[in-house]
């Protein structure tokens, strides 16, 4: 055997040493070396498989398209809105950002927006992580990876080669700057997704009620520079305005998880429309309500619950609601590693597999039943955890207000951190009467 040959056993033996621990593993040691294989390559399969061969769905064509003509000073906004095909909708500032994409051919341009949309979303999580102060050496990481990719939201972000991403980058982005105030930073992020589309606009509220009020001279200034730029640029702006906004504001009866697109898809009274959005905004302020009177000082629960809360309601409550929205809420469902979080409960779980599960409840043989089971999972789920969140906290806050400590906040004595509950009686006594202080015997024992 040649000294190379002995020097590659070598190697061998020392790698199949590590498979091998020297000392015993922990369960969470054990579960995170079991994950964190799987989590990568379902990874992998969502990006260079599912992602690649994409889906009859492809919201990333029109966006390409309205690009080359940009660029090629072309009109951009001549979509036919009486087809159910994906529209372009983004305004002059998101069709300026957006140009580069259409730089090269498409087919090369659609793989590096989906990479781009996946490492956006990686780094997200990791910043999600660091929010939550845990690590990549944590078992919530490969977790949270798995769970992310395995769900609705992410894979078909990534098939239908949709920006969500990115958004989601900026989304978490924008809380991580937010609690650590650096209100123009703050600002920044979640004012170059406005640029793009306005789904993260309810979270303008956070910094509302914080009083950060320089978060919203770059939020609101970048997207008018932008549009600044792109309207002078653009062939058709005045089109987006004439054309594109009417139908952005109507509610559709297809691909619509809100509460009035499922209410027309299946021909529900108006009034009962109207009624069960009223019924639920009622819900959401009250939730809202409860959070900033008892936890607007507890930062970290308060900012990623109440994000998850206008989101939610937005989607739910709005024209238009789709399942892949769900992916801004990974904050909220983040927040059950706190221990006071809305979040650990079972039917706060069974919301969120109603909006995250990529399961397809359509049958072949109950086709009425999986229909409706499919395309009514997401309002439902939704639905779900504005409840969820509205009964955890009303139960808190009626329990609190029973046993008069309203004025210590809502959460539970048993969560009370160990110096707010009363300390027992620890101070020496005198011994009775008939009692014989047994100083041998606890001699004798010491």
């Amino acid at each position: 055997m040649t000294a190379r040959q002995s020097f590659s056993v070598y190697r061998a033996v020392v790698f199949l040493r590590q498979l091998e621990p020297r000392t015993g593993r922990t369960a969470n040691e054990v579960i995170n070396f079991a994950l964190w294989p799987i989590a990568v390559m379902t990874v992998l399969h969502r990006v260079v498989v599912k992602a690649v061969n994409g889906y009859i769905t492809d919201d990333f064509r029109p966006v390409y398209n309205a690009a080359l003509a940009f660029l090629n000073g072309r009109p951009v906004y001549t979509a036919n809105f009486n087809w159910v095909d994906p529209h372009y909708l983004y305004p002059p500032s998101g069709t300026l950002l957006m140009a580069p994409i259409a730089v090269i051919d498409p087919e090369k341009s659609r793989w590096l927006f989906i990479i781009a949309n996946a490492i956006a979303i990686v780094i997200a999580l990791y910043l999600l992580l660091r929010l939550f102060g845990l690590g990549l050496n944590s078992i919530a990481a490969p977790i949270l990876l798995l769970a992310t990719f395995s769900s609705e939201t992410v894979t078909n972000t990534l098939v239908f080669t949709n920006i969500n991403g990115l958004v989601l980058l900026g989304e978490i982005a924008f809380l991580v700057l937010l609690m650590k105030r650096k209100d123009m930073w703050s600002g920044v992020a979640i004012g170059l997704t406005f640029a793009v589309k306005p789904i993260l606009a309810p979270l303008l509220l956070l910094p509302l009620v914080r009083g950060q009020w320089k978060v919203f001279v770059t939020a609101i200034g970048i997207p008018l520079i932008l549009t600044a730029v792109a309207w002078p640029l653009s062939a058709d702006p005045m089109d987006f305005v004439r054309h594109t906004v009417p139908y952005l504001m109507e509610s559709r009866d297809y691909f619509n998880s809100a509460i009035v697109g499922n209410g027309k898809y299946y021909g529900l009274p108006t009034a009962l429309i109207w009624a069960l959005r009223g019924v639920f905004t009622a819900i959401v302020l009250s939730s809202l309500w409860l959070l900033y009177r008892y936890y607007r000082h507890d930062e970290l629960f308060f900012v990623v619950t109440t994000s998850g809360v206008l989101l939610t309601a937005s989607w739910l409550l709005g024209s238009l609601g789709q399942m892949y929205y769900s992916m801004m809420l990974f904050p909220l469902l983040m927040s059950v590693v706190l221990k006071n979080s809305v979040m650990r409960n079972w039917p706060a779980w069974l919301a969120v597999y109603g909006f995250m599960s990529y399961d397809s409840w359509l049958s072949s043989r109950f086709i009425e039943a999986g229909r409706t089971a499919e395309y009514m999972k997401t309002t439902l789920g939704w639905s779900l955890m504005l409840l969820v969140v509205f009964g955890v906290l009303t139960v808190r806050y009626v329990s609190a207000r029973r046993e008069g400590r309203l004025d210590r906040g809502i959460d539970p004595a048993f969560l009370l951190e160990p110096h707010e509950k009363a300390a027992p009686d620890i101070s020496p006594r005198e011994p009775e009467p008939d009692e014989q202080p047994q100083v041998e015997s606890a001699t004798a024992k010491t």
